[in-house]
């Protein structure tokens, strides 16, 4: 007869080790792409194509809290790592996808240390920060078999800041200080349309704004990402000190292709 109190699963008696944190904490380069378009079957061709990392994107995808742990189970049987970027900074929501399971996130625009802090802190159970516990019915601590989740879980949670405004570059340095920012991520366009270049990414401004950042950035020992749509820039900017190098999009993949195609059979006619 079975017990309540012997575990049903013990292989899944400890929490799991995040890969993709300790991948990048060596210095490995890591490519990955964004995940825009809600179909699990997308996520899973996404997820299976051979990446490092894929990036569920809830910022301008349209995914909610539902919609985005049915990708993430979906896209879990496969090799590559899963982030997800939310929408805004609202702590709630994150305390939220950690619960569901997710270890590696997102957070766009942000400006100040403060931020970043309550970022940590949301992601953190106490002392290190206010998440609040509950072990036993959450899909992170496999609904209360992995018995270690709680003294581990702080210790493999990634936390990647997008600095994508001119604020958050002058107060990059104080980000870059709080303990718990794994990843300071540039985001290019943001930062162009900030800068006053809007849909210019590839602004000589821009461009130097983003390696001197950088260098910046790796001066206070934290990794250093960004999102690139040519394959010459991203090696520019690998060159250059980014370790979390995002390559492209479904969404922008598929278009193009479609297009491609349409193109080709219009001559045809």
């Amino acid at each position: 007869m079975f017990l309540a109190s012997q575990p049903f699963f013990p292989y899944f008696s400890t929490m799991q080790i995040n890969s993709f944190k300790q991948s990048l904490l060596r210095g490995d380069m890591q490519y990955g792409l964004w995940n825009v378009i809600t179909d699990t079957n997308v996520g899973e061709i996404c997820a299976s194509a051979g990446f490092d990392w894929v990036l569920i994107d809830g910022e301008h995808g349209p995914f909610d809290l539902r919609t985005t742990l049915y990708q993430h189970q979906a896209m879990s049987a496969h090799a590559s790592a899963l982030l997800v970027r939310v929408p805004d900074s609202n702590t709630t929501y994150i305390r939220q996808l950690l619960d569901a399971g997710i270890q590696n996130l997102l957070v766009p625009m942000v400006e100040s240390a403060r931020q970043a802090q309550s970022l940590v802190q949301a992601m953190r159970y106490p002392p290190e920060g206010n998440r609040g516990v509950g072990t036993a019915i959450i899909r992170g601590a496999r609904w209360g078999i992995d018995n270690d989740y709680n003294p581990k879980a702080n210790e493999q949670v990634f936390l990647a800041v997008q600095i994508e405004t001119v604020k958050g570059l002058e107060n990059l340095e104080e980000i870059a200080a709080v303990k718990g920012v794994d990843c300071l991520f540039i985001g290019p366009a943001d930062l162009a349309t900030s800068m006053g270049h809007a849909n210019q990414p590839d602004h000589p401004e821009v461009n130097e704004a983003i390696t001197d950042a950088f260098r910046r950035i790796k001066a206070m020992g934290k990794m250093a990402g960004v999102l690139v749509l040519d394959d010459d820039t991203a090696k520019s900017y690998a060159r250059a000190g980014a370790t979390m190098v995002g390559v492209g999009a479904d969404i922008i993949s598929l278009s193009a292709a479609v297009r491609k195609m349409a193109a080709h059979y219009r001559k045809e006619k």
